[in-house]
């Protein structure tokens, strides 16, 4: 039976030493937020798959790339899959959440990214740039991620690797969700510091274009990031739609739109568990 305060486990990776951000200051504080409404506890994301069993639910935040343990990532996945086991985000994301080959796929599908190929023979679908980014298909963090010249293109093209063209953008600009309800929106003024965030006042045209990925991937609860650079024509191209374990840049925001945040993500996370069954929506 669960208990009257819902039981989640929560999986961080306290340790993780990301570029410009510091994971465990964020999950922290917005883990002594959620303590207010639900019984809670920590643990790296190679122990969920052996402590699961004795929580309502598995909430994984700011676990790093998963390459860093991938073997344990997949017994995870099975073992939750397997036993039905809750798990925030829910596991059937299409995006980050399965490598990068939605970007191939949005690609093909005529959406606004910036256009991607991964065979040599689909090169000259991409424009001409004096510079490409080249990153792996099963990539996170810009772990692998290279800038190479046209010459080099062809010996990297062996399937396992994304191609773009390298843009010149204006700057960087994320969209945060819950669910799908957008929270709020961070830029990056100068694309050289990407972790130095200010608030951004989108449009509404910049509204629909990042809730066209929010409706394309279809999670009907979780958090979700909407990576996007402003690029020379002035319109928005998705970089990346995270869907396993976005950072949130919380220490960006002023205390009403944080506390806005949390407000909504405990929501969220109620609605959560009276869908599987295992507590009331309170």
């Amino acid at each position: 039976m669960p208990s009257a305060r819902p039981r989640l486990l929560y999986v961080t990776d306290l340790a993780y030493p990301a570029r410009g951000r510091r994971y465990c200051d964020e999950d922290i504080r917005l883990t002594s937020r959620l303590r207010e409404d639900f019984d809670l506890a920590l643990c790296h994301p190679r122990d969920a798959a052996a402590l699961m069993d004795a929580f309502e639910a598995v909430v994984v935040r700011n676990s790093g790339p998963v390459l860093e343990y991938r073997d344990a990532y997949d017994d995870f996945r099975a073992r939750a899959l397997a036993r039905a086991m809750p798990v925030y985000n829910p596991l059937t994301g299409r995006a980050d959440m399965a490598g990068k080959q939605y970007l191939l796929d949005l690609t093909t599908a005529g959406h606004p990214v910036i256009p991607t190929v991964d065979r040599p023979e689909d090169l000259d679908r991409l424009p001409a740039a004096g510079r490409y980014v080249v990153k792996p298909k099963l990539g996170a963090d810009s772990i692998g991620l290279r800038t190479v010249t046209a010459d080099e293109l062809p010996g990297l093209t062996d399937g396992t690797v994304l191609i773009q063209p390298h843009i010149d953008f204006s700057y960087e600009v994320s969209f945060y969700f819950v669910d799908h309800d957008f929270q709020y929106a961070l830029y990056a003024p100068d694309p050289a510091r990407r972790w130095e965030l200010r608030p951004y006042e989108p449009t509404r045209e910049d509204l629909e274009f990042a809730r066209r990925f929010i409706d394309w991937n279809d999670l009907g609860h979780g958090i979700q990031r909407v990576d996007a650079c402003r690029a020379p024509g002035g319109e928005l191209l998705l970089v990346e739609l995270e869907d396993l374990n976005p950072y949130l840049s919380l220490d960006a925001l002023d205390d009403t739109r944080r506390d806005a945040f949390v407000a909504a993500l405990k929501s969220s996370l109620r609605r959560f568990l009276a869908t599987t069954g295992r507590t009331s929506a309170g």
